[in-house]
């Protein structure tokens, strides 16, 4: 990424991983489908529901492994492939050690978490069931995401593509089979879930044993080398405490809508699947702005790297608006889709034509935060984030729950924190100089 056509570089990024993205939004989404259609409405409600939940521990993970991908990023840029390996090698030890760690305290937390949520107790049962099997086989999914990060960072997001595609063939086919076949309702869907992410992270972890680039994995060499897992966490965990506390702060949000009853939660459900598919094209271009960055900052290439987040940013608004007008044009038909029940559809449709247009907004602070991450600095990021989506938008429920408790007020904290968030962002990225954070300089040295 580090010559050559700009646009080219970011569209060729990312287009497989929006695709792949689109895959595996598919079979959540296939998930969602059948329970809605072929178990009932209580379980719905509880698959729906428990995102916050699952992305708590999954969002501290993704953020952790987003630094092991700058890091990455950056020593292949700078074309030091010793670095690129050690680094590999400690990603990969640290996410079978945090694998066993998650896999027990997300089963233990579930009651806990549960009741945060204010979780009704008719639904209780189908969100335990679910959540138990699914935090039982999460080290698949962690195993997949640090595999992917690490093939990204050095600019292929194909593999990871083919391998999203493959699980989510096998996840729709075992949703339908454990469901329809053997009744097994919200267990089946769970299952199936677990089973199509192990076997996308075998496959990753077998590209990484075959390549014969410097990102190969060798299993004798899995250690942590101390001076890589530093720079990891110095990008790691900031990232890493702002997407677990964002879904921490999420679970409370979960609970305002709870507070309206199963209907609402299901329309809720529905909007919150729509809203992951209008992120996916920003997600998948800012994420291609990172590993751009980070190639070009550890080339020594600011002015490269500020003109590819102008060209990302483009590209995230056009497709963001191309993919809201129909949301709002065509959102009691998509409501109906995954559940028909006339107040579910009344809910959903009123979130999804109020909450669409906001996506926009979005596109800025995602480019712009994965840009600085990029770079090598996550902590700005991390408090413009978490002052955005938690304290403000807790404040502002609190405040709408006493003056006006009614459902699209409350929804309206999402794009409320947006609209802050892109402001602050914003000022921040023209603010300071984007190569002066870089985490790779000529030779060892660290700014």
């Amino acid at each position: 990424m580090t010559e050559g056509s700009i646009t080219r570089h970011i569209l060729a990024f990312a287009l497989p991983l929006l695709i792949g993205n689109i895959f595996q939004q598919l079979y959540n989404t296939v998930d969602t489908w059948v329970v809605g259609n072929y178990v009932n409405n209580r379980a719905y409600s509880a698959v729906g529901t428990v995102g916050p939940i699952v992305n708590m521990l999954i969002g501290f993970f993704m953020g952790l492994s987003s630094g092991a991908g700058v890091v990455i990023s950056q020593y292949y840029g700078a074309q030091q492939p010793d670095k690129v390996k050690q680094t590999v090698h400690t990603s990969l030890l640290m996410t079978l050690l945090l694998g066993v760690v998650f896999t027990v305290l997300g089963v233990v937390m579930i009651p806990l978490m549960l009741q945060l949520i204010n979780m009704p107790m008719e639904v209780r049962g189908e969100a335990t069931t679910y959540l138990s099997i699914y935090f039982a086989g999460i080290l698949g999914l962690m195993f997949y995401n640090i595999g992917s990060g690490i093939l990204r960072a050095v600019g292929d997001s194909q593999r990871p593509f083919y391998f999203l595609v493959v699980s989510a063939v096998i996840n729709i086919v075992l949703d339908l089979v454990f469901v329809l076949c053997f009744n097994m309702g919200v267990a089946g869907v769970a299952l199936a879930t677990i089973i199509a992410q192990g076997t996308s992270a075998v496959l990753i972890i077998i590209t990484l044993l075959r390549t014969d680039a410097c990102i190969r994995l060798i299993p004798k060499e899995l250690k942590i080398h101390w001076d890589m897992l530093k720079k990891i966490f110095t990008v790691g965990i900031p990232a890493a405490l702002q997407m677990a506390i964002t879904s921490f702060s999420n679970i409370f949000v979960q609970s305002y809508i709870n507070h309206f009853g199963e209907f609402c939660m299901s329309g809720w459900t529905t909007y919150a699947k729509v809203d992951q598919l209008l992120f996916l094209p920003m997600q998948s271009i800012s994420l291609a702005s990172t590993t751009f960055v980070g190639q070009n900052l550890g080339r020594n290439q600011p002015d490269r790297a500020r003109q590819g987040v102008r060209v990302a940013l483009f590209w995230a608004l056009g497709a963001t608006a191309i993919l809201s007008v129909p949301v709002m044009i065509f959102a009691q038909p998509i409501v109906r889709f995954f559940n028909a029940d006339p107040q579910v559809v009344e809910y959903g449709t009123l979130l999804l034509q109020w909450l669409s247009p906001f996506y926009l907004l979005c596109c800025f602070n995602q480019v712009y935060s994965s840009a600085l991450r990029g770079a090598g600095n996550s902590r700005a990021p991390m408090i413009i984030m978490l002052s955005s989506f938690v304290a403000f938008r807790q404040v502002y429920l609190f405040i709408m729950s006493k003056v006006c408790n009614e459902i699209l007020p409350i929804a309206m904290s999402y794009p409320a924190g947006w609209l802050l968030c892109t402001i602050l962002t914003a000022a921040y990225y023209h603010k300071v100089q984007l190569g002066k954070t870089r985490l790779v300089e000529d030779g060892e040295s660290e700014s």
